[in-house]
């Protein structure tokens, strides 16, 4: 049975960081995650290990929450409280109806300019580090939604937020987008990810804990029987070997399982299913 843990990053480490942790931890080799979070960002990780790693392609299409900090005053090049500074200024923050008025014009699809401190590569080389070396670069576009944002406490120096976003939406440009509708300069004070889909903070371990042995472990098949129709119909041998099957559906991909045991996922290819990845 192919297993996942769900981690509570903490602040002050990368997500790459952790997976090099819990590898000594879990004596493993393989190991990976589905969603990078920031450094000095908190929150939901999901972790691959072993067998498990072969679904990550096919976790990564997930919805996330976060609740935001926003720091008004300070702009900063990485636009997190930890980047270098560019400038400082003087504001009142605004009160809660233009604030959640702001808020609210980025329900729904939208394009947002990818940060240059991403990791996204453009012309083979990472935004991070055309950052790092002073090069210009035109920054790429995608497209994101934002299911629901809200408003959730107002402080001396800023406010707060809780969104629910399309996977791979930068939170750290959605606060520049949401600011700049405002007139104001600001950066992000503090980042948690609260949830990804139906995996919530509160189903993590801590990572320490983790690493003293103190887990629990999660079935890959209760992850991906959310996302996917599952299919249980057939001879076992014959997704083992990869074989084409003629199924009657009309979905993209199946889950191929056997007794709660994710086996394949199959994908449609004209009026049969082909294997794409093997899961055993």
């Amino acid at each position: 049975m192919a297993e996942v843990l769900y981690v509570n990053k903490p602040s002050g480490i990368s997500s790459f960081d952790v997976c090099f942790k819990l590898r000594k931890a879990l004596h493993t080799k393989k190991i990976g995650h589905t969603g990078t979070l920031d450094p000095n960002a908190t929150g939901v990780m999901i972790v691959l290990f072993d067998k498990s790693t072969k679904a990550n392609q096919f976790l990564v299409t997930d919805r996330k929450e976060y609740e935001t900090r926003v720091f008004l005053g300070k702009e900063t090049d990485t636009l997190d409280i930890d980047g270098k500074v560019l400038g400082e200024y003087k504001y009142e923050v605004p009160d809660e109806n233009t604030l959640k008025k702001a808020l609210n014009a980025f329900k729904g699809r939208s394009v947002q300019e990818v940060p240059i401190t991403s990791a996204v590569s453009v012309d083979g080389k990472r935004l991070y580090q055309y950052q790092k070396e002073g090069k210009e670069v035109e920054l790429p576009k995608r497209e994101i939604e934002v299911f629901s944002i809200e408003l959730l406490n107002i402080y001396e120096d800023g406010f707060s937020f809780l969104s629910r976003v399309s996977s791979g939406t930068y939170i750290r440009a959605l606060v520049r987008d949401i600011l700049s509708s405002l007139n104001l300069h600001g950066t992000v004070l503090s980042l948690k990810r609260t949830a990804v889909d139906d995996v919530r903070i509160e189903d993590c371990d801590e990572l320490n804990d983790i690493l003293e042995g103190n887990y629990h472990l999660h079935d890959l098949y209760d992850l991906l029987s959310k996302r996917y129709e599952v299919f249980e119909d057939f001879d076992e041998k014959d997704v083992l070997n990869g074989k084409k099957l003629l199924i009657e559906s009309d979905q993209p991909r199946l889950l191929m399982a056997k007794n709660h045991e994710a086996l394949a996922i199959y994908e449609k290819d004209g009026d049969l299913y082909r294997s794409l990845r093997g899961l055993w």
